[in-house]
């Protein structure tokens, strides 16, 4: 077996190569194919050369490799691109996150936000937060508060409103408030 590795490798990595079109890809099936041969060697009965035998093997890999292969080409990410010689296309790629600048911007509405919600009377104020913070559902949140459905929708409706006329305000754009949108004696609503 070790003359007929010796002196057919190259050719298994030939037949290996033109199912698999790459070198790499062809020498890891001879890889597989050898040591495949090797732990099967008990099996093979002398009916045929031991170069056909393991040229047999070689194949087979390399099939199945092929099967194993995803459908979808492999480009390397640290491989540079022609058209863009200064570039590899892991520095091209999109990157589908928030950029820093969102972020921070994200980090100080949510604070804003949180800020006005003290300003909501308790009752739109928890309505708000298990819904739109917390993520209840509709019904899970009139479960909590103890109220009906559309009870929950219409102080979500309110909040929401009461909590767009504040941030309007707070950013200088001194509005009055909706009409039909009524504040208690706190100048909550």
């Amino acid at each position: 077996m070790d003359d007929a590795l010796l002196r057919y490798r190259s050719r298994f990595c030939r037949s290996a190569f033109r199912y698999l079109g790459n070198a790499a890809d062809a020498e890891d099936a001879v890889q597989d194919a050898l040591l495949s041969a090797y732990k099967h060697l008990s099996e093979f009965r002398g009916q045929a050369r031991i170069s056909t035998w393991l040229s047999a093997i070689v194949i087979n890999c390399a099939r199945m490799q092929l099967r194993r292969r995803s459908r979808q080409p492999h480009v390397p990410l640290d491989e540079q691109s022609p058209e863009q010689e200064s570039h590899a296309l892991c520095d091209r790629l999109a990157d589908r996150g928030q950029t820093p600048e969102e972020a921070c911007r994200g980090a100080e509405l949510a604070e804003h936000v949180h800020r006005l919600l003290r300003q909501l009377s308790p009752t739109l104020r928890r309505a708000f937060q298990l819904r739109e913070l917390d993520g209840l559902t509709i019904r899970e949140t009139a479960n909590v508060l103890g109220v009906a459905e559309g009870t929950v929708k219409a102080q979500l409706t309110r909040a929401r409103t009461k909590l767009r006329f504040l941030m309007r305000k707070s950013l200088g754009g001194g509005i009055s408030l909706p009409p039909g949108t009524q504040e208690d004696a706190a100048g909550r609503v």
